[in-house]
């Protein structure tokens, strides 16, 4: 029996302490299923939009690989300090994910390893059935040999980077949160239905244009 998490994402990755070398520790597993082997079935659509897999959008029949495609978001993330999806428009950002458009850019991959590159787009392969597995990923020479091929660099540049994605994420969560609030305290008589990452709310022209300024403030 296994277990496919369905929402890994950099918030649901801890740090055991504050201590160097500490543990990580996986999170929230509320979307977790149980799977038998290399079992694949439609278990439904769950996730974070960004770190949704091409199958899962396609709604095809799924299974471990989805865990996978959403680790090569995360060290994309991890390596850079933003995401290598991205849109305001989820439409438009599914369309991304199931081309499988995305690139390295300079000048923030310029000092990134090729071996890195390669176990990312590993991760990131459209077909599951060719997508890196657990195992293989474990054997990858970017994880097995880091002490050769990884770089030594401090990359301040990328915890700069993830410090603006990070507060980026957060404001869009607090005006959803108060967008959500004004609904509920107008009795949802104000604005009209739309949708903020797959949470249907309500928002008046105010709260809209509130969101659109500060967004584009910190990008």
């Amino acid at each position: 029996m296994g277990v496919v998490h369905r929402d890994l994402k950099p918030e649901n990755l801890l740090l055991a302490s504050k201590s160097k070398g500490a543990a990580v520790k996986l999170a929230d597993f509320g979307l977790a299923i149980e799977v038998e082997g290399d079992q694949q079935a439609w278990f439904g659509f769950a996730g974070t939009p960004g770190y949704l897999s091409p199958e899962v959008l396609r709604k095809d029949p799924y299974g471990k690989a989805v865990d996978l495609w959403a680790c090569g978001v995360i060290l994309y993330i991890l390596l850079v300090g933003y995401p290598p999806f991205w849109d305001e428009d989820q439409h438009r950002l599914y369309q991304q994910i199931k081309a499988g458009a995305y690139d390295f850019p300079s000048p923030e991959w310029d000092t990134v390893t090729p071996e890195a590159k390669d176990l990312i787009n590993k991760m990131l392969t459209i077909n599951p059935a060719k997508r890196i597995t657990a195992a293989e990923a474990l054997k990858h020479p970017w994880i097995s040999h880091r002490s050769t091929v990884a770089s030594c660099m401090h990359r301040q540049e990328t915890v700069e980077c993830l410090k603006k994605f990070n507060a980026r994420r957060k404001l869009k969560g607090a005006i959803l949160t108060t967008m959500l609030a004004t609904r509920n305290f107008s009795g949802g008589k104000s604005g009209s239905n739309k949708k903020a990452d797959g949470v249907k709310v309500t928002s008046s022209s105010s709260s809209s244009l509130f969101f659109s300024v500060m967004m584009s403030d910190i990008r």
